[in-house]
């Protein structure tokens, strides 16, 4: 998102505007100019992915406990320094920025396209120069961060609106992002995350002042140069005639006038040429419908309580939520309660289907040449469609209409011109769809149990919940998620299977750096896939999870705790080279039988619906098993006196224990499985925010 070209002119051709500043120093003197308040900073979380995530794996799904690290020193180096972090996430698309949004996920789509022919054709992850997000990352990161007890939001309009609305209310130090956005509203100063040098506290600010003064503008100037030069609003291409007057008056008043930074000079000339008339846009020399558009352009840089001397006095642009109001399917308790967690970060999906009737998922890494599977959009459609009966209460026999949900989701052949309707589907439980209020508010014993099986039949595991229950949550997930995968996708096969629950089992005791450090003889496209198509089921978790009032706690289903991507690789090698499952488990008795207890289940669910999970080898490079393969698998001590359970102290080097810890020397030494308990040992979360199941409802 951003101006078209500013960036690259405030770095190459306003030196002015780029001023090295050290946040320390900042912040000290935040406070003493106001004492008792914190210097903050707004973070725009959507904008630091790439920067955050540094992991050297990003091909085969997320190195999720590594990710989390990083996060965990980001926000660790700035509560060092006496500075406070609000993390705001992207949680609507605004209808203006449809058209935009749609063609940033076609390129996208194409630079996916290129990573796997690479794979395909080196065999091997490509360079960071056809770096791509992994799946599900802005969505986890967002919890990742709550988790971390880093204060958290996620917007109900606009990102970039809601972060400088929120900024300049709140007289914050400043907004740390990469979007030159933020260089137009009037707002507090934008500081560059890309420039951020954590070890030191420093980056570069970008002065909105000394911006106006090179280019000769008043700061209320600022958003119509946007709108002209383009943005995600007005497209680049919506006024290129224009743009190209404007720079033949400054070359000709400029002869010698001939680099990249002529189109903003030039633009800016012209407006500067016509801030006297009062009739603001419309004495602009456009047609009546280039006005309008730069009108509504010009309008949603406004802030509350700000006007422009370019648009006539109105109102603030309604917001997603009001352009798109669904409120007579939903009582206002059960809206507002869904608004209040959306804000908060607590859940996923649920407002934007009641508010606004639409949801989107960007990219997803997975090969649209290759058609064996039909992609993570098609998979996932029968549990959305289950999550949106039960939002909207959709019972069998139902006589009168649900509303559509308007799906923007990337997958092959999808042009992304129009949004897929996908209608509501009831689920198959004995007393039909509950209530939403009964869900998210009862306090009766008897709704713990009703959450429970409503989550379940959601991916029509009714049958699995006695079993589930016995299990903790994380494994719950897995067997749910694999399950309801192996149903929809009839080309998953055994060693599929095999390779996610033995990565499941395997994943839950060991370290990021023992994770990080998993060698692979060669990146396989097919587990690539398996391995995203995976990650974005546990966004439809998620989902399921906050439609159903929490039965589980969300922790419980996030990455970090269930997978992780060079793990999967390596297990998907592995099963589909022909190792035993002995091997798959390295030699560790309590995950064999574990393993098997889960693998099970799985096999047996999918067989009472006719689904014979067959066997269907295809590994591309065979790898040996013991004598060598994708990483060292000594054989685990088997006889183990049990700890209590306790919690991993995190950044220290040694497992910690309530009363003692044991060095990382020892961690080979794995308790014996005693089948499906709540109550036999497991590492516990770090991070106690989410500790309580349910998040509060008002």
């Amino acid at each position: 998102m951003g101006v078209k070209g500013l960036q690259g002119f405030v770095e190459n051709a306003c030196p002015g505007t780029c001023v090295a500043v050290n946040l320390k120093e900042m912040a000290e003197q935040r406070r003493r100019a106001r004492p008792g308040r914190p210097p903050t900073l707004v973070v725009d979380g959507t904008a630091c992915l790439r920067h955050w995530y540094s992991c050297a794996a990003w091909v085969h799904g997320g190195q999720w406990r590594e990710y989390t690290r990083v996060l965990e020193s980001f926000a660790g180096a700035f509560a060092e320094a006496g500075i406070r972090l609000v993390f705001v996430f992207d949680g609507a698309v605004e209808e203006a920025k449809r058209a935009e949004w749609a063609q940033r996920r076609l390129r996208h789509g194409r630079e996916i396209r290129g990573a796997f022919r690479y794979v395909k054709a080196h065999g091997r992850q490509p360079g960071r120069e056809m770096f791509c997000l992994p799946s599900g990352l802005a969505t986890f990161s967002r919890f990742a961060l709550k988790a971390l007890g880093a204060e958290t939001r996620c917007s109900v309009r606009e990102a970039d609106y809601e972060i400088a609305g929120y900024a300049a209310l709140h007289d914050c130090m400043g907004i740390l992002g990469q979007d030159t956005d933020f260089l137009i509203y009037d707002s507090v100063p934008y500081l560059s995350v890309s420039q951020l040098r954590l070890e030191r506290m420093e980056t570069v600010l970008f002065s909105r002042e000394n911006l106006c003064r090179a280019l000769r503008l008043r700061q209320s100037d600022l958003p119509l140069l946007a709108c002209i030069l383009g943005n995600d609003v007005v497209p680049q291409g919506r006024l290129e005639g224009l743009r190209n007057k404007c720079l033949a008056a400054y070359r000709q008043k400029h002869p010698g006038a001939s680099t990249p930074a002529d189109k903003v000079l030039a633009v800016a000339d012209f407006i500067s040429s016509h801030c006297c008339s009062r009739g603001g846009i419309s004495e602009l020399p456009l047609s009546e419908a280039d006005q309008a558009v730069l009108e509504q352009g010009v309008r949603m840089y406004l802030l509350p309580n700000q006007q422009s001397p370019w648009v006539p006095s109105g109102s603030e642009p309604p917001s997603s939520e009001s352009m798109n109001s669904l409120e007579r399917y939903s009582s206002h308790d059960v809206l507002q309660a869904a608004k209040e967690q959306h804000v908060r970060a607590e859940s996923f999906m649920v407002f934007d289907v009641l508010s606004a009737g639409v949801v989107d998922c960007s990219n997803t890494l997975e090969d649209e040449e290759d058609t064996e599977f039909p992609g993570q959009a098609i998979t996932f459609r029968p549990a959305r469609e289950r999550i949106y009966g039960i939002l909207f209460a959709v019972k069998q026999g139902d006589s009168g209409p649900a509303p559509a949900v308007k799906e923007w989701f990337v997958y092959r052949g999808n042009s992304l011109r129009q949004p897929d309707l996908v209608t509501p589907a009831p689920l198959s439980l004995p007393e039909g769809t509950p209530d939403l209020k009964v869900l998210w508010f009862s306090e009766a014993p008897e709704t713990k149990a009703l959450r429970f099986s409503t989550f379940l039949a959601v991916f029509d595991l009714l049958d699995l919940a006695e079993e589930l229950e016995k299990l903790e949550s994380p494994l719950a997930a897995v067997v749910c998620l694999v399950t309801y995968i192996a149903l929809q996708e009839r080309s998953l096969c055994l060693e599929d299977v095999n390779a996610y629950v033995s990565q499941a089992v395997c994943v839950r005791e060991k370290t990021h750096e023992e994770l990080a450090g998993i060698k692979l003889p060669v990146v396989d496209p097919r587990a690539i896939e398996l391995g995203s198509l995976f990650v974005r089921g546990l966004t439809i978790l998620i989902a399921a999870n906050s439609a159903s009032g929490f039965p589980l706690k969300m922790e419980d289903l996030m990455p970090w705790k269930v997978f992780d991507g060079l793990l999967f690789h390596s297990k998907y090698l592995q099963a589909h080279s022909g190792y035993s499952e002995d091997d798959l488990l390295e030699g560790t008795e309590c995950w064999v039988s574990q393993f098997g207890h889960l693998k099970a289940l799985v096999t047996s669910a999918c067989g009472r619906r006719n689904r014979v999970v067959q066997s269907n080898p295809r590994a591309s490079v065979p790898v040996k098993p013991r004598g060598g393969g994708c990483q060292s698998r000594e054989r685990r001590p088997q006889h183990f006196r049990e700890p209590e359970p306790g919690q991993f102290s995190a950044p220290s080097s040694r497992f910690q224990y309530r009363g003692h810890s044991v060095p990382q020397q020892e961690r080979g030494h794995r308790p014996r499985y005693r089948g499906p308990s709540r109550q036999r040992y497991h590492l516990a979360p770090r991070w106690s925010l989410f500790q309580n199941t349910r998040p509060n409802f008002p």
